[in-house]
């Protein structure tokens, strides 16, 4: 029986075991940390019976995604699916809701409710081949055109400076700047367009949802399907040197999958010159510092509807969230940052005690910064939240430059596996129709780091097995394997 071993158990590499045990091989996964899933994992890492996830919390793209449709990821973990996607609250206790009901949503944007259903209704409405164009190796034609040509217009339109024409309420305005902030680049640009039109479509389309138990709990269901067919995990491996692994005989099938950063094929022997030159210039964007708060109850948010959205971004209007972001692309953090925050407690007790919560959150700053970013994150939430300090039992912060060690991939805290640039969207992380082959024989890269990018999604694992599958002569589809 041939071989696959999988360096790295994150949502990638797990997909790539699953896809590969299914398909006959003998798999193994090498996990560096000591507990398995990556930037899935979930742990008690404040308090006791406070339990918060380590990287990803919230997973729009894992419900989109073809890979986990085929596994029947629905059926084997429970979803929790909010009313309310997520929300953007404003100086003087106002706010932005984007409730998954697009109607509600655009009804409570006063004049700008026509523009807000103009923008995002066809991409909601179309959102399987919104997800198809930009979710794919980009060198190919748009399996649907006319989705793909209303998606690049509405790029244009806020990915540039005639997103500032759009809407006329800060509501609104604020409303989609926080979306199309979530990639850490300068604002307005089409790369921050493109992430977030895809998102603020599948707010309307199935939500932005998130599994009860944690992150965790995909990890964890990719894992029971591994080792159903055969195949194990192994924590607590850090492997940086491709060279002493003995992970097999390519000349008999053997395959090598990294769902890590492409640096780590540089180690292998065989890696040819022109090919580690265009590793070595794939380049990492700014870091994520990230902070977990053990909270002694619920957020006391000044607008009371901010209290249903799981997922709220914190930076006021839309100018305050363009200069955050422009601050970060300058190497400085503004004192007013932008914040990404999850509080999954709200509709999950299995995160918190009784009576308590948690809330995610972390900022963009430069790559590779050890700024902690705890007190700025605590100002921002007492201003929409006064009362939000007293409630802090205790609080854990990860700065980006303590990231790589946490999860190797996270290059200076990069969590986006490469800097998220249009040029970078289409050479990643080497131009080519298939980047997740390397020219070493049997070595296949596995990472966010290759098409489609970031997100839970278990596709570059996918396309990474799926690539290895047929160079070896067995064509697969989804169906096949799952079906």
């Amino acid at each position: 029986m041939a071989r696959a071993t999988i360096i790295g158990s994150g949502p990638n590499g797990l997909a790539a075991a699953v896809t590969l045990a299914r398909a006959g091989y003998e798999v193994r996964v090498h996990e560096a940390s000591d507990t398995i899933g990556g930037g899935l994992r979930t742990l008690e890492s404040t308090l006791p019976g406070f339990r918060h996830d380590v990287c990803a919390a919230v997973h729009p793209s894992a419900v989109a995604s073809p890979f986990f449709q085929a596994f029947g990821l629905s059926d084997r973990i429970e979803w929790i699916h909010p009313d309310v996607s997520y929300a953007h609250p404003l100086d003087g206790g106002r706010a932005g809701i984007a409730w998954r009901d697009i109607e509600r949503t655009a009804s409570g944007l006063g004049v700008d409710e026509r523009a807000w259903l103009a923008l995002l209704r066809p991409l909601s409405t179309h959102v399987e081949g919104v997800a198809d164009f930009t979710g794919n190796q980009m060198l190919r034609i748009p399996r649907h055109p006319l989705t793909a040509l209303r998606f690049a217009l509405r790029m244009l339109d806020q990915g540039t400076a005639l997103a500032a024409r759009t809407f006329r309420t800060d509501e609104a305005a604020a409303l989609i700047a926080g979306v199309l902030a979530h990639p850490p680049t300068p604002l307005p640009t089409l790369a921050g367009a493109a992430a977030g039109l895809l998102l603020a479509a599948e707010a309307h389309a199935g939500g932005w949802v998130y599994p009860r138990g944690g992150s965790q709990q995909i990890a964890d269901a990719l894992v029971a399907d591994l080792e159903a067919h055969g195949g194990s995990v192994e924590s607590g491996h850090h492997i940086t040197d491709l060279d002493a692994l003995d992970w097999g005989d390519p000349s008999r099938g053997d395959l090598l999958m990294l769902n890590t950063s492409p640096r780590l094929a540089l180690t292998h022997p065989d890696v040819p010159a022109r090919y580690a030159r265009s590793i070595r210039g794939f380049r990492y964007g700014p870091g994520a510092a990230k902070v977990d708060f053990a909270l002694d109850g619920p957020i006391p948010w000044a607008h009371p509807e901010v209290a249903l959205a799981p997922t709220v971004h914190i930076g006021g209007t839309r100018a305050e969230v363009w200069r955050s972001e422009n601050e970060v692309a300058r190497g400085r953090v503004s004192e007013r940052p932008y914040a990404l925050t999850v509080q999954p407690s709200i509709f999950d007790p299995t995160r918190a005690p009784e009576g308590k919560a948690v809330l995610w959150a972390y900022i963009h700053v430069p790559h590779g910064s050890d700024l902690d970013a705890t007190e700025l994150i605590t100002r921002q939430m007492e201003r929409f939240a006064p009362g939000f300090r007293d409630l802090i039992l205790a609080h854990h912060s990860v700065p980006a430059s303590s990231r790589e060690a946490i999860n190797p991939s996270e290059i200076g805290g990069d969590i986006l596996g490469g800097a998220f640039t249009i040029p970078q969207a289409i050479r990643r992380p080497i131009l080519s129709t298939a980047p997740w082959r390397t020219p070493m024989r049997g070595v296949y890269l596995a990472s966010a780091s290759t098409p489609p990018g970031p997100g839970v999604n278990g596709m570059a694992g996918w396309h990474a097995a799926h690539t290895a599958l047929r160079d070896a002569g067995t064509r697969v589809t989804l169906d096949d394997l799952f079906g």
